[in-house]
């Protein structure tokens, strides 16, 4: 197995758009590759998964231990044969000014995989050697492959960026890669547009695969890259042998909910559930047979005109949580669990009304920053006293909150109370802005599967 971690010098510097057209050019050659991305962003490991054809994930040193990062990284890329891992903002930009805490760099060292920088070479010659240098010797324990030139103007400057690059040999120079206004990706108000809207089709795969081997010798890069022995995945809780003793947990999943950890599914699934993926925007009802449900985040505000259309699901998901079954949803999800979503326009969209909170649209981020939640009650995902880790990012607010159980009590990650980031609680249905990872707490799952087992009685639909 051969690895890298692809990081920029800072937030936009393309990092993005190297790494997919990196891992396209390597699936092309007939690799099988595996992704993964550092951070708690969900898009972009959406854009790796269907690039790939492989399941990308999460990574994070904040929300996860040393030690869950490292067995998420070696229960997936056994069967591969080059990993790629997309950093996070610059190089070394961590939690504070001072440690690697939370960096790319920081991962980079856990995994002991080698960086290829990223660099934004606009507008710049001879300086991106003094940038380039900086970046080498600030951390002497990091492991490098080189440094990729991006958005550069033509030949000549790349040929101005190589002649600069020779006073750093200790960091090789890959290549320019030119300034192609059309090949990154769209963005709106939470970041790119997500995979589930924007489909990678072979031709589109092809365009960046074309555009990174046009400036960048691949196979070089691949041929430098040190070999290294697959790990053997961590050994995985045997599920639950008797059918009768799974669970039914409904998924919403289509381009309106969309946000998920994968590894919050394998970890339900290994407590013994069945998930059962169904779209808000689509279907008409609620699979049969369901014992809970999950509705993770994503874009409702942008579908609020065609979920408040299908009323058939709407009153499903209100019956199935007065039911006293668990529902469990987060920021996008329990935006839809609200009773009315109100959009930029000013028009208010009805959703399912399980929480009696009603959500405004705003033009502007509302919350952003990672969050530990602390249960003050009993919830569906664990008793009071509970501990989770998880991220928050949000451009909406609560415009109109009835009385509602308060369940969370929430910091951010310098310890700081919040009152951003509440968990809200009705009966068996607990819903927050923040997304859990339950790596970050492993009862969670467990937890939730419990609260299946207990819940109302089944459903046939």
């Amino acid at each position: 197995m051969k690895g890298l971690v692809v990081a920029g010098t800072h937030s936009g510097s393309g990092k993005t758009t190297v790494s997919l057209a990196l891992m396209a050019a390597l699936k092309r050659r007939g690799f099988q590759v595996q992704a993964f991305k550092v951070g708690p962003d969900f898009i972009d490991p959406g854009h790796h998964t269907q690039i790939t054809g492989r399941a990308s994930h999460n990574l994070d040193g904040w929300m996860l231990p040393p030690i869950e990062n490292i067995e998420v990284f070696n229960r997936y890329v056994s069967e591969a044969e080059v990993v790629v891992v997309e950093g996070v903002m610059g190089l070394y930009d961590g939690y504070d000014g001072l440690s690697e805490a939370g960096s790319t760099a920081q991962m980079a060292k856990w995994l002991g995989l080698p960086v290829l920088l990223v660099a934004d070479a606009r507008s710049m010659a001879r300086s991106l050697a003094a940038l380039a240098l900086g970046f080498f010797r600030f951390d002497p324990d990091l492991k490098w492959v080189g440094l990729a030139a991006n958005r550069v103007g033509s030949p000549r400057h790349t040929a101005y960026l190589a002649e600069a690059m020779t006073r750093v040999p200790e960091l090789s120079f890959r290549g320019g890669l030119r300034r192609e206004p059309d090949i990154g990706l769209p963005e709106r108000h939470l970041g790119l547009v997500t995979a589930d809207e924007r489909t990678w089709d072979r031709e589109a795969a092809d365009r960046l695969a074309d555009w990174i081997e046009s400036g960048l010798d691949v196979a070089g890069l691949l041929a430098d890259l040190p070999e290294r022995p697959s790990p053997q995945p961590p050994a995985c809780a045997p599920m639950a042998a008797d059918p009768t003793d799974r669970v039914r947990i409904g998924v919403a999943r289509d381009e309106a909910f969309c946000f998920y950890y994968q590894e919050n599914l394998r970890r339900l699934e290994a407590a013994g559930a069945e998930l059962v993926f169904f779209s808000p925007l689509r279907q008409p009802g609620l699979p049969a047979g369901l014992d809970g449900l999950y509705v993770g985040g994503g874009y409702p505000e942008l579908f609020a005109r065609e979920l408040a259309g299908n009323y058939d699901l709407r009153r499903a998901v209100r019956e199935f949580g007065l039911s006293g079954r668990p529902i469990y949803a987060e920021c996008g999800g329990f935006m839809f669990l609200c009773r009315t979503i109100e959009d930029l326009e000013g028009r208010s969209w009805p959703m399912s009304g399980l929480l009696p909170v009603e959500i405004r649209m705003l033009d502007r981020l509302k919350s952003l920053g990672y969050r530990q939640v602390t249960f003050t009650v009993d919830t569906p995902l664990g008793p009071a006293g509970t501990v989770a880790r998880g991220h928050e990012f949000h451009y909406s607010e609560i415009a109109a909150l009835d009385p509602v159980h308060a369940v969370y009590r929430s910091a951010d990650r310098t310890g700081e109370w919040r009152e951003a980031g509440q968990g809200y609680m009705q009966g068996n249905v607990l819903a927050s802005y923040t997304h859990l990872h339950f790596g970050a707490c492993p009862e969670l799952a467990p937890n939730f599967i419990s609260a299946c087992r207990k819940g109302g009685p089944r459903k046939s639909g």
